[in-house]
C-alpha cells in the first residue's frame, strides 16, 4: 500500500509540534492522545493498530494491534482524514516531553526504521507501525529498549520524538559506535545492533553510566538523544526525594540544603 503524500511544518523549539496539511481525501495516523488542534473539516475516527491491515480482515487487524502491546503502546491509534470537498486542511500533533521531533521519509531509508518504542508520533496512511525483535540475546535482556524495538515500515513520511538535542551519525561499513543504551532514538535497518558490558568493575559500579551501553555498527544511520525521558523522570524523581537537591558528588552535601534553606 502507498502511503498518502503529506505536507508538514515542524514548530516550536524545546516543545514542538508538527503541522500536518491534508488534500481532500488524505489521512494521517498518530498515536492515542497526541493530537494539539485541528481544522473544522478534519475527522477523526479511532481505530485498531496502524490502519495499514484494512484489506486483511478482522484478525490481520487484531494481531496488528496487538503487536503494539508488546511494545507498551496503546492497543489503539488514531486516523485524521480531510473530508473537505474543495479544500486543504491541517492537523497538528504535539511532543510529548522537551526535546526534537524527527520527519523520517522512509522510502530514502530503504522502507524500513527501527527505532525505541515510544518514539512513534504520527505519520502517513499507509505506514505500518510493528515490533522488530531484536536477534542477539545481549542485546535483548540489557538494552535500555528492552527485547522488542519498534518498526516503522512503508514508503511515506513517519515522525518520531527524541529528548534534548538530537545527534545524526552516519556510520561508513565497520564503523563502530558506544552508545548509552537509552539515547538510541532510531537506526536504518541495516546497522547491527548489539549491547556490551563497561569493562572494569569501578567503572561499572561507581561511574554513574549503568553496566552496558549498545554497540552500533555501520553502515547505515543512527540518531541519538540527549535526554531520554526515563533519564529525566530520574533525576525528577531523585530531586523530589532530595528536597530539591541532587546530592550526589557535592562537598556540602546535606548542608548545602541547611544553607540555602532547603533543609527545614
Amino acid at each position: 500500500m502507498n502511503a498518502h503524500e503529506i505536507d508538514y511544518r515542524i514548530l516550536g523549539n524545546e516543545m514542538q509540534y508538527v503541522e500536518i496539511e491534508l488534500d481532500p481525501g488524505e489521512s494521517v495516523v498518530a498515536e492515542a492522545g497526541s493530537m494539539m488542534m485541528m481544522d473544522q473539516n478534519i475527522q477523526m475516527e479511532t481505530i485498531f493498530g496502524d490502519r495499514s491491515s484494512d484489506n486483511k480482515g478482522f484478525m490481520g487487524k487484531l494481531l496488528g494491534a496487538g503487536k503494539r502491546l508488546l511494545t507498551g503502546e496503546s492497543l489503539f491509534m488514531t486516523v485524521f482524514t480531510n473530508h473537505s470537498s474543495h479544500g486543504k486542511e491541517q492537523v497538528n500533533f504535539a511532543a510529548p516531553y522537551p526535546g526534537k521531533i524527527l520527519a523520517m521519509d522512509l522510502q530514502d531509508l530503504g522502507g524500513k526504521l527501527i527505532c525505541q518504542k515510544d518514539s512513534f508520533l504520527c505519520a502517513a496512511k499507509g505506514v505500518s507501525v510493528g515490533i522488530a525483535f531484536q536477534r542477539k540475546l545481549g542485546a535483548g535482556f540489557f538494552g535500555g529498549e528492552g527485547f522488542i524495538m519498534q518498526k516503522i515500515e512503508g514508503d511515506g513520511l513517519a515522525f518520531v520524538h527524541a529528548g534534548g538535542s538530537i545527534c545524526e551519525r552516519v556510520l561508513r561499513p565497520g564503523e563502530m559506535l558506544r552508545v548509552d543504551t537509552g539515547c538510541l532514538v532510531a537506526m536504518t535497518q541495516e546497522v547491527d545492533y548489539d549491547i556490551e558490558m563497561v569493562k572494569g568493575v569501578k567503572t561499572a559500579l561507581f561511574g554513574g553510566e549503568g553496566l552496558f551501553f549498545a554497540t552500533l555498527r555501520g553502515p547505515g544511520r543512527v540518531w541519538i538523544q540527549s535526554l531520554p525521558f526515563s533519564r529525566l523522570a530520574d533525576r525528577m524523581a531523585s530531586a523530589s526525594r532530595a528536597g530539591g537537591r541532587k546530592e550526589e558528588g557535592s562537598i556540602l552535601g546535606g548542608l548545602g540544603n541547611l544553607l540555602d534553606g532547603d533543609g527545614r
